[in-house]
């Protein structure tokens, strides 16, 4: 399994933009690519300008289909006029110990 865990800021007065794109590129995930384990957009409650994103992939190949895939494709389209292209912050994890349920 892949783990990613993924930061970005969003513009300010780019709100409602950027949760609709959001939701937008999670049900793109969820409808269309079933080597997603888990994909979890969450707003920071310190800063919600941060978005941060946990990924759970089922390996090197579905990893690679979500970062080809038409979600991603169009979610990037818009992605300089709504979020902060300096401040993306992409990690790759390796799972050591855990559950999910």
């Amino acid at each position: 399994m892949n783990t990613i865990i993924a930061r970005i800021k969003i513009k300010e007065g780019k709100e409602d933009a950027a949760l609709e794109a959001l939701k937008k590129m999670a049900d793109g995930v969820e409808a269309n690519e079933p080597g997603t384990l888990a994909y979890i957009v969450h707003r920071s409650m310190d800063d919600p300008s941060e978005v941060v994103f946990f990924e759970l992939y089922e390996d090197d190949e579905a990893a690679k289909a979500h970062s080809g895939g038409d979600s991603m494709k169009a979610f990037q389209s818009g992605f300089a006029d709504i979020f902060d292209v300096s401040q993306v912050k992409i990690e790759r994890l390796e799972r050591v110990a855990g559950v999910v349920r």
